[in-house]
């Protein structure tokens, strides 16, 4: 018992656009150190974040609990800079993490580019 919804052909693949057309006989390089720094990223943003925050949070639960003038100073100055350390370590890891996109993408396929004729030249 066929029907002909079993018989027909499946539906055409669809057309791959024409800015994505790969460079024929183009191998992609193999893989590095990025793909071991891309793999290490989220557990080295996690630490860079989680250590500071410890310390700080040690750094306040060992002060005594009306602090003086100058260790509430002393307090806030470790605060912010450990703020700024975290900051700091965030911008390292997008870095990084820019690094390693370019470098995935450098190392894949090829593709070919449009032909754009220089202007005045017929």
């Amino acid at each position: 018992m066929s029907t002909e919804l079993d018989t027909a052909p499946p539906p055409p693949a669809p057309a791959q656009p024409r800015w994505l057309i790969r460079l024929p006989g183009h191998r992609p390089s193999s893989a590095g150190l990025e793909w071991s720094l891309w793999k290490r990223l989220p557990a080295i943003l996690f630490l860079g974040t989680v250590l500071p925050a410890l310390l700080g949070l040690g750094w306040w639960w060992v002060t005594p609990d009306p602090p003086s003038a100058h260790e509430q100073r002393e307090l806030l100055w470790g605060t912010y800079s450990l703020v700024g350390v975290v900051v700091f370590h965030w911008t390292l890891v997008l870095t990084v993490a820019i690094g390693c996109i370019v470098v995935m993408v450098m190392k894949g396929p090829a593709y070919v580019a449009d032909p754009y004729p220089p202007p005045g030249r017929e």
